[in-house]
């Protein structure tokens, strides 16, 4: 009998939990400069002045997802810009960058070469092409490029290679960006 009684609050215990993760009702959503990516919260009085604010911002990524899945640190330079265009900051007052080394390097691949090499389709493709038409800077560090025999034909149109990730981040920071450690 005791087992029955466990079961049945098991049971209680998945369907109320089932029904709490299916709620629709998140704080987070994407957009407004990126439909598709960079989901964000809005947060009330969380920015003072936001229209007077001004922003140059560098992220430097090194580490890559899973072949075939979106980096979430290309994803946080898109939640950037949304979360603070959604609070009031005007875009044309936001400057981004992002320096790309390490095994980060394979998701500049074009998507041709990406398949290839891993038997994935590159999931940071439709990302990268919205990141680079809103205006954002990619530099690729040659350094790593060359380490991981990636040739720069082989790499998404528009991305700026660089003599090295420690090069594109101190020049970066000359002209006033501020490294973002996330």
């Amino acid at each position: 009998m005791q087992g029955i009684f466990h079961q049945a609050i098991a049971l209680s215990l998945l369907v109320l939990s089932q029904n709490l993760f299916a709620n629709d009702d998140s704080p987070f959503s994407t957009g407004p400069v990126f439909e598709q990516f960079g989901e964000n919260a809005q947060v009330d009085g969380g920015l003072l002045n936001p229209k007077d604010q001004r922003f140059k911002v560098v992220f430097d990524v090194a580490k890559s997802n899973d072949p075939g899945k979106l980096n979430s640190h290309f994803n946080s330079v898109a939640r950037f810009i949304n979360m603070h265009v959604r609070a009031g900051v005007p875009q044309e007052n936001i400057e981004v960058a992002l320096v790309v080394h390490g095994k980060a390097t394979f998701d500049l691949l074009k998507p041709d070469v990406f398949t290839s090499k891993f038997d994935n389709a590159n999931a940071n493709s439709a990302l990268l092409r919205d990141l680079i038409a809103q205006g954002v800077s990619i530099y690729l560090c040659g350094q790593s490029a060359h380490h991981l025999e990636v040739n720069p034909k082989d790499v998404i149109e528009d991305v700026q290679i660089s003599l090295s990730a420690m090069t594109a981040n101190a020049l970066l920071q000359q002209q006033g960006y501020t490294l973002n450690p996330f």
